[in-house]
């Protein structure tokens, strides 16, 4: 009886470390940091070309922060929350972290009032943008500028 072919350890290891190598080749290697136009782009992804309108959005950031690693943030969006009229998502955005995304909360009327809050880690200095989308498809928006005195984000752990 012939002895079933048997992969050693080693050539398992040999063949799995060539396979990541080769996946890592596929890797896409973006930049450090966000800048206004990634945020643009990103908030183009959410709206899908709609238009975005200033009003019916409140963003609530201290305007100077002495450390960017926990900043607290309100977004509360002017609504009756009803079936017919309500807001379905709220999206964060940012200028300069590592992702322009910083979050995205989907709500339904039955959470009776548009509001989120959070905190929020900043690398540096710059513009916060608050999106909402509202049932009828229509997107409001609002900006705050927040200065960061020790920023985070960019920090090496000790």
């Amino acid at each position: 009886m012939a002895e079933p072919d048997r992969t050693t350890r080693r050539q398992f290891l040999a063949t799995a470390g060539g396979a990541a190598l080769g996946a890592v080749s596929l890797v896409h290697v973006g930049p450090a940091r966000a800048t206004p136009d990634t945020m643009k782009a990103a908030i183009r992804d959410i709206v899908n070309g709609a238009a975005v309108r200033p009003g019916k959005v409140k963003l609530d950031v201290p305007p100077l922060v002495e450390n960017g690693n926990t900043v607290p943030l309100t977004v509360t969006v002017t609504s009756p929350m009803s079936d017919a009229d309500h807001v379905v998502s709220i999206h964060i955005f940012n200028e300069k972290n590592p992702q322009p995304n910083v979050g995205n909360f989907y709500i339904s009327p039955r959470a009776g009032r548009a509001q989120i809050s959070t905190r929020i880690r900043l690398a540096d200095t710059q513009t916060l943008t608050a999106i909402a989308k509202l049932s009828d498809g229509s997107f409001w928006s609002a900006t705050a500028d927040v200065v960061v005195t020790l920023a985070a984000c960019t920090e090496e752990a000790t």
